[in-house]
């Protein structure tokens, strides 16, 4: 498309969270490349009803060259008009001044380094940058072709990382699994409340966490009434993302034991955490007050009252956090849970938190809508 699309920029603010003197008069204009995915579309979403975004670019691979309304139907009265591109680095560097890329990891990296080099703030959502250590990364995902950025970029989990995120040029947001497990776990680690040894996250994901192209794995009839584990034994590659972000919260290395299980439910995750505490008779009531500290200025975490279990019904299609704590006295485990939409809070909601850090704006503008229920 050659023109742009936003919608006005002030009667979009949202539930009061910003004052009159924060709104620039300016919208920022934005590029999302990889915008036919289930996370691509819900970043077109996010930005369509930001009150300081303007859509300018929308770019993609297989489905380059076809009208996105019919690529996202859903979209069609919000964003007309609009063609989806082939990747043009230039084109987005002149006309963008920020870019969301939502390819699939090993897609993204050249991408992201042509628009580096024209001095383009990048907020990339494929795992890409989000390792420190490129060996690591080989290990897991084949060798990487611009190891030189990786100490560039910020790992963009909004609530650990504000002040890196507000200065960073390249943000790594973190992947569904990660973003669930780690805000549940941080505040027992930074306690320190639990042992390093003998965590285990045991983990529930829907299916939209597979992607949208079509496989036999999440084809309905394979996952109607049925719930299975995948990559079990040390094989997800989330592991060593969580065990990076987790080793510098603790201030030491530690290993995990990840399950993570596919459900037969759209979108969502329920991660639950086993772990030893370091007291017999560990005080409930002072995990929670210093998980709520933690999070106090977070626009998105909510740690729920002693007794209540997350349900992944209470947070769908928002970029809400629940997160519970209960000890079984019997066993003498710590049991932490976290629940999140895997395409908001889990991707395109945390990226959209990212921007408006780095813009200086509310952490939560344009994303405090509530819950979709039932």
């Amino acid at each position: 498309m050659d023109g742009t699309l936003g919608f006005g920029r002030a009667e979009f603010v949202s539930g009061g969270a910003m004052s009159a003197g924060s709104v620039s008069a300016k919208p920022v204009s934005v590029g999302v490349v990889g915008a036919s995915g289930y996370v691509g579309s819900e970043l077109l979403r996010l930005v369509l009803i930001h009150p300081q975004c303007q859509l300018t670019r929308v770019c993609g691979q297989s489905s380059a060259g076809r009208p996105l309304e019919e690529v996202l139907p859903s979209l069609r009265a919000f964003a007309p008009g609009f063609r989806i591109e082939a990747f043009d680095a230039d084109v987005l560097a002149k006309e963008c001044d920020v870019v969301f890329t939502a390819l699939p990891h090993g897609q993204s990296m050249e991408c992201v380094a042509a628009l580096r080099e024209r001095g383009k703030l990048v907020i990339d959502l494929s795992a890409d940058f989000r390792l420190d250590d490129p060996q690591v990364y080989a290990e897991w995902y084949g060798p990487h072709s611009r190891p030189d950025l990786l100490q560039d970029a910020v790992y963009g989990l909004v609530e650990l990382h504000r002040g890196e995120i507000a200065k960073a040029d390249l943000i790594a947001v973190p992947g569904c699994y990660p973003t669930a497990s780690i805000l549940a776990l941080a505040p027992l680690l930074k306690g320190p409340h639990i042992a390093l040894e003998g965590i285990v996250i045991d983990a529930k994901s829907g299916v939209s966490g597979a992607g949208r192209s079509a496989s036999l794995s999440s084809h309905f009839v394979e996952v109607r009434e049925g719930i299975r584990a995948y990559k079990v034994g040390g094989q997800h590659r989330h592991l060593p993302e969580m065990e990076m972000a987790l080793s510098r919260v603790a201030g030491r290395p530690l290993r995990l034991t990840f399950t993570p299980h596919l459900t037969p439910m759209g979108r969502g995750i329920l991660s639950t955490i086993y772990a030893r505490p370091l007291r017999s008779a560990p005080a409930l009531e002072e995990i929670l007050a210093e998980a709520r500290a933690l999070y106090r200025d977070s626009a998105s975490v909510e740690v729920l009252e002693a007794g209540m279990c997350p349900d992944t019904n209470w947070i769908r299609g928002s970029n809400r956090v629940h997160l519970s704590y209960t000890f079984d006295p019997r066993t003498q485990m710590l049991i932490a849970q976290g629940s999140i939409d895997n395409l908001l809070k889990g991707a395109a909601g945390q990226a959209m938190q990212c921007l408006n850090l780095r813009f200086g704006w509310p952490e939560g503008l344009g994303l405090d809508q509530p819950p979709a229920w039932p």
